[in-house]
């Protein structure tokens, strides 16, 4: 399959979202990355349910839920309720990690689980199995415009291997500092989602990064 791309809102210009997620809708994307925080989990706060309902009712394509939060399995069910098409949580976050995937399905969501740039890649490996797909963080979470973190195309080759042993249908996500320079290196290495936030919406033209970032390389 072709890589998917996914650009973050949390980089749009909230002063004009709409817009934003129009061109999103018009670009060659594939989904909306929408980051939830909590200012628990991570030093900052983001988007909650009725910002992500507003945004579902105008968006075309899906909504891709990254949840930076603590104890999100709460919050499940409200986030499907909202608009959420994919799910994923963080791996220290869920106590009971293999349940909290199970009911993201039941929910009919896609299930992801997340590893920050410190979590070892094989921390996931009983999980595997079950997920719909891994997002590897390729910047500390919680802010938008990091630099990308280079150790994550060592992390990108370990999980592809596990992907291959146990989950041969998963898809790998990255995000953070993914931009048109390190893409192309990123999909090769064995990345099927790209999430593209600054270097998308900070851009000249938003619609035409998303088109290089897509394609072909």
């Amino acid at each position: 399959m072709q890589h998917l791309v996914a650009p973050s809102l949390l980089a749009a210009n909230f002063l004009h979202l709409e817009k934003d997620i129009q061109l999103v809708n018009r670009s060659r994307a594939d989904m909306f990355h929408v980051d939830v925080m909590d200012g628990n989990f991570v030093p900052n706060i983001s988007f909650g349910f009725s910002i992500i309902r507003q945004i579902k009712s105008i968006a075309e394509k899906p909504l891709d839920v990254h949840l930076m939060i603590s104890h999100p399995d709460i919050y499940l069910e409200e986030f499907r309720k909202a608009g959420a098409d994919w799910l994923s949580v963080h791996y220290e976050t869920c106590d009971h990690l293999h349940s909290s995937i199970q009911r993201i399905k039941e929910l009919g969501m896609k299930a992801g689980v997340v590893l920050n740039p410190h979590n070892n890649i094989d921390l996931i490996r009983d999980i595997i199995p079950y997920v719909d797909y891994v997002l590897l963080m390729s910047v500390n979470p919680g802010f938008g415009g990091q630099h990308f973190i280079e150790s994550t195309y060592r992390r990108i080759e370990e999980l592809a291997k596990l992907k291959q042993e146990l989950n041969p249908g998963m898809l790998i996500e990255v995000d953070g500092g993914v931009d048109v320079n390190n893409a192309e290196k990123l999909v090769s290495s064995g990345v099927n989602i790209l999430v593209a936030g600054s270097s998308v919406f900070r851009s000249k033209d938003p619609e035409a990064t998303i088109s290089r970032l897509k394609g072909p390389f």
